[in-house]
């Protein structure tokens, strides 16, 4: 694989598809994602010590089979602690919804292992978009690939968009393009009620995205593909989820939100979000 490569092109992809602000309902002086209005079961995490994130997450991460273009950008991903805060872990169903290259998918993959399964979600993507389409599909025949990922190509209003028995999945994740969808004017709502169909009671919807100023909601999706995250708080927890723990694991407090997340070199503010299907 030209690791290299695939990489600048997936970073292209987020312009079409791409820790934590301090908003109003997520911060306080001690910790940027919390606030005394928010509900105390809401869990408020940061990173973990390296021993204590499993080795099944960590020898997926450092499998020598996995493209060293991905690795390169682990210290800024740091995959390691996201899949950790998430709970993923191997036997589990999961879904990467609007996977674009397939770095998380290939990451989930590895983890959830033979016994589990991965479905790697993304629409028809343009022509310009080509590279990526062809990233995403080459991690299918990687190494262990086969009988783990599950490819999906459909709209993400697709009433049958995952292919998988309503209740049986563990956990669903959207890695930096919820604020995608939201500029292209997907319909969230169908989306996340998929979604809510799809998990198993106490199932786990993970959300990364990159963080905007406080109650600048979506208005600057499509320029710097930031989001407020109150804006998706609220839209997901319209569809019946619970917000459960916040991390602020990629949080960057020297990110002033007002350029564009692509002249940050991977390092922009993002915010981590667990909510769970109750």
């Amino acid at each position: 694989m030209k690791t290299q490569r695939i990489y600048t092109v997936l970073a292209g992809c987020a312009a079409l598809a791409a820790m934590i602000s301090i908003s109003p309902r997520l911060s306080n002086a001690a910790d940027p994602v919390s606030n005394a209005a928010e509900p105390a079961s809401v869990e408020h995490a940061s990173a973990v010590p390296d021993s204590q994130i499993p080795k099944y997450v960590t020898d997926a991460i450092n499998s020598s089979d996995r493209p060293a273009a991905d690795k390169i950008l682990d210290k800024a991903r740091r995959p390691g602690q996201v899949m950790t805060f998430f709970g993923i872990k191997p036997g589990m169903q999961v879904a990467d919804i609007f996977a674009a290259g397939g770095n998380t998918t290939e990451v989930l993959a590895r983890i959830v292992g033979p016994d589990g399964k991965v479905y790697s979600q993304n629409i028809k993507l343009p022509a310009k978009f080509k590279k990526t389409e062809d990233a995403w599909k080459v991690r299918l025949k990687e190494p262990g690939m086969a009988g783990v990922l599950v490819e999906v190509v459909k709209p993400l209003d697709a009433p049958d968009l995952l292919p998988a028995a309503p209740g049986s999945l563990d956990a669903v994740i959207v890695n930096q393009n919820y604020h995608d969808m939201v500029w292209m004017g997907a319909d969230r709502a169908k989306l996340n009620a998929t979604i809510f169909k799809a998990l198993k009671p106490g199932g786990v919807y993970a959300i990364v995205d990159n963080a905007d100023s406080p109650g600048s909601g979506a208005k600057d999706v499509k320029t710097l593909h930031r989001i407020d995250p109150d804006f998706e708080i609220a839209e997901i927890e319209k569809a019946g989820f619970k917000l459960a723990a916040t991390s602020d694991v990629l949080h960057n407090p020297n990110d002033p939100h007002t350029g564009p997340v692509f002249k940050m070199n991977h390092m922009e503010d993002r915010f981590v979000l667990k909510f769970v299907k109750s």
